[in-house]
């Protein structure tokens, strides 16, 4: 396919007219990026990205207040003695201090972290470490004939 005088003119015409590229390219029997690309190399005006229709993101909203903590059906020991954790907020952790293991849906109110002391260099309590982490069986492995490779 070659750029023929006639097909600049189309081409032109219907980009200044506010044709997408696309369009234009069925119309010419080209690819869009084909347009695209011509339309760079005769300097037309750029047109703004369909993608991006707002430059600015929308600005996060927060929650007003935390949420109230969730008690877990079977709390150890006696009901009365249990004492539900606090729930916490992400920005309000300190790193290495606290369970990090996310409660609920992100995008619902009642979301929270678990606020039990983590582990010394985990980022979970022990009761989501037996969750998270899974350590491998070496017995297992060796009896169903797996090998490891140094």
């Amino acid at each position: 396919m070659t750029w023929t005088p006639d097909r600049i003119d189309e081409l032109t015409r219907l980009w200044n007219t506010g044709h997408s590229a696309s369009m234009i390219g069925k119309k010419l029997g080209v690819s869009k990026n084909a347009v695209v690309g011509k339309a760079h190399r005769l300097n037309l005006p750029a047109r703004p990205s369909p993608i991006r229709k707002d430059a600015r993101p929308a600005p996060r909203r927060r929650p007003a207040a935390l949420p109230t903590p969730l008690v877990p059906d079977e709390p150890p020991g006696s009901v009365e003695s249990y004492e539900a954790p606090r729930p916490t907020r992400l920005a309000e952790r300190r790193s290495g201090q606290s369970c990090q293991w996310p409660i609920g849906d992100p995008n619902d109110k009642n979301f929270h972290f678990c606020s039990d002391a983590a582990l010394p260099g985990k980022p979970y309590c022990s009761k989501h470490c037996a969750s998270a982490y899974i350590k491998k069986d070496r017995d297992r492995d060796r009896s169903r004939g797996e090998s490891r490779v140094a």
